[in-house]
């Protein structure tokens, strides 16, 4: 069985009381939810870490290396900042898929660089917690496409 870690950095925790205009209603927790039923009905099981604290989201990385299969990642404000959480993720040798909930391009300038973007496969941005849908889909079709021709990295 595959096995995803989803993880999600600061703010996070506070999903549905947060800037709803920004982030909408759903909670972490409602996201959690959601994504676990998906990933059953697709054959994979996941793990979930949140964070307010970089850290403690390098060591739940770290960590992640021979035990998942790929890591979604909401680095949240660390995204555009932190290179450590960048060298961690490239570290594990795992796929990772980068996920926004709002578009960060059309947001503040700040917003616009992902230091995640550099060692992610891909990135979802603008669709609200479809976007963690989306990117389960997207892992799961990468590691099942791996596994089937033998390969590493995205296949065509």
């Amino acid at each position: 069985m595959l096995s995803i870690l989803v993880v999600n950095g600061p703010n996070l925790n506070l999903l549905g009381s947060r800037q709803p205009e920004v982030y909408g209603h759903v909670t972490l927790a409602d996201i959690e939810a959601d994504l676990t039923e998906l990933a059953a009905a697709r054959g994979a099981s996941l793990a979930f870490f949140q964070s307010n604290g970089e850290g403690a989201l390098i060591d739940a990385i770290h960590a992640a290396r021979g035990v998942h299969d790929a890591i979604i990642i909401n680095a949240g404000a660390y995204t555009h900042s932190s290179i450590a959480l960048m060298d961690a993720l490239a570290s594990v040798d795992l796929p990772v898929i980068e996920v926004h909930l709002s578009n960060i391009h059309a947001r503040e300038e700040f917003r616009h660089r992902s230091y995640i973007a550099r060692v992610a496969v891909g990135q979802i941005a603008g669709f609200g917690p479809l976007g963690y849908r989306l990117a389960l889909e997207a892992a799961v079709d990468l590691l099942q496409r791996q596994a089937a021709t033998g390969t590493k990295g995205p296949a065509s």
